[in-house]
């Protein structure tokens, strides 16, 4: 009883700490469509280029990467992989190690930026997505930024020279409640500042609906990174499914040969 009871409390981490970060931050919407192999080669450049300077994805090797994506070995080579090996060389098997060394991201964060593999397995695609858009100018943070999806999160904006600055602008909520003092009922007003919207500061390289759609690649790629098998599953099915409607006609066909005689 004990194990089983242990077994379901770490099974409902992930869900608990996903409600503690996003508690009040509405989740947008986001399409993930793992066949759409042109959205997923823009989301694996961005992730490259941007997010892999800190972050690792240590689970996941450029040349399965490339395989998976259609990526042609020369462009890969080329356009994605940027870390050298120990000798100096550049080889497409390696694993997406973060180009930052763990040393000086220690020295320079007081932590080591996380491994993004799972990130969208773990959170959703959709608090993801939403993330992604939601860093507002904060000049109280050390880095200059914050996020109505993970409020004080260290990580800056690196994205903001695409998407631009944005600031956060807050209403004011009322609650009335009934506490009983004295014997008496007693009616108090409380005032909570709740986030409204985004205003753009300054505008960057996209528009909203460029920056959008960029954020969609990219969460479509984080999603094939959280289980790359997903993929091959799907090019299984095609051929199950193939498989099945052909047996179907086979199986109806010897069916009407067995029972000619009764009908």
């Amino acid at each position: 009883m004990k194990k089983t009871f242990l077994v379901v409390l770490f099974a409902l981490l992930p869900s608990v700490s996903l409600a503690a970060d996003g508690e009040h931050a509405k989740l947008d919407p986001v399409k993930i469509d793992l066949g759409d192999q042109a959205s997923l080669q823009r989301g694996a450049r961005l992730f490259v280029n941007y997010c892999l300077s800190c972050h690792s994805a240590g689970y996941m090797r450029y040349s399965r990467m490339a395989a998976d994506l259609g990526i042609p070995e020369d462009a890969l080579v080329k356009n994605l992989v940027f870390i050298p090996d120990a000798k100096g060389e550049i080889k497409p098997g390696s694993l997406m190690n973060a180009v930052m060394p763990a040393d000086i991201a220690r020295a320079t964060f007081n932590t080591v930026p996380p491994d993004l593999s799972l990130v969208a397995r773990s959170r959703g695609p959709e608090w993801f997505y939403t993330y992604m858009r939601s860093f507002y100018r904060d000049d109280k943070r050390a880095a200059g930024w914050n996020n109505i999806v993970f409020p004080n999160v260290a990580m800056p904006h690196v994205l903001h020279d695409m998407q631009g600055q944005q600031r956060a602008v807050y209403k004011t909520v009322k609650h009335e409640s009934e506490v009983v003092e004295g014997g008496k009922k007693i009616k108090k007003v409380s005032e909570e500042q709740v986030f409204d919207r985004f205003e753009m500061e300054k505008a960057g390289s996209m528009n909203v609906e460029q920056y959008d759609e960029a954020m969609r690649d990219l969460t479509n790629f984080m999603v094939y990174l959280g289980e790359p098998a997903k993929l091959v599953r799907y090019k299984l099915g095609i051929v199950v499914l193939v498989f099945l409607a052909i047996f179907f006609v086979i199986a109806y066909l010897l069916k009407k040969e067995y029972w000619k005689d009764v009908h």
